[in-house]
Order: structure tokens, then sequence, then C-alpha cells
């Protein structure tokens, strides 16, 4: 399993990675393994300022739709364009060609609440 000690996690299974003021977000490869195929990601809260906690999407695999519940809150500055033609990229690489959004940070320190990588790989049980 691949769990970067470079990214913050939630329970929830998505990552955050920091750089500066912004950030990037996506899911888990333990997601993405649990999800199965991924045919969709949408997203329309470009531009939209969302809260700790709320959906700012949705993943669409063969079997399930989940919501995709956001880390940290802040100003979604991006989508991922990319993944409308290829959502496979979730499932080949969750943490660079697969990051969903682009958050503008409203507070950097809230970062510091979430799960390092070893809490995330004993949430997971690994």
């Amino acid at each position: 399993m691949n769990i970067p000690d470079n990214l913050k996690y939630t329970k929830d299974h998505e990552w955050v990675r920091v750089e500066g003021d912004e950030a990037y977000i996506g899911i888990t490869d333990f997601a993405q393994r649990e999800l199965g195929d991924i045919v969709y990601v949408e997203v329309e809260t470009v531009d939209e300022e969302i809260e700790e906690g709320e959906v700012f999407g949705t993943v669409e695999a063969v079997k399930t739709v989940s919501d995709l519940f956001m880390p940290v809150g802040g100003t979604v500055l991006e989508f991922n364009e990319s993944l409308e033609d290829s959502p496979e990229s979730v499932n080949d690489d969750p943490y660079e060609k697969g990051w969903m959004i682009k958050l503008k940070l409203s507070d950097p320190s809230s970062v510091d609440k979430l799960l390092s990588a070893q809490d995330y790989k004993e949430l997971i049980g690994e």
C-alpha cells in the first residue's frame, strides 16, 4: 500500500499535499482500491468556498458512487481536468496524476490536525 510520508490524511481516506497556502487533495491508494475501477470524477465546486467536512465532489466507480469530503476549509481553485478524459488516473497514480482539486487554504494551520502517514496506516490496519 502506497502511503507517502509527506502527505496528510483524513479518516474519510482523502489526502492533502500542502504547497504554501495552497493544497492539492485527492483520495488515497487504500480508497481507490476499495472503490475499484474509477469511471468518473465530478467536481462542480471550482471558485466556491467549502468548509471542512462538506462535500466537494463525487467519485464514481463501476459498483458505487462516493462523496468526496473537504479535509480542510478553503476556496477550490482548480479541478484536475485531465480526470475528465482519464478518471482511471486515480487508480493508477492517486497521489500525482490522480489529484482532484487544488485549494486556497482558509487557515493553513488547519492541516496540522489531519492524520500523519503513520496515523493513517494505523487507521487502515497497515
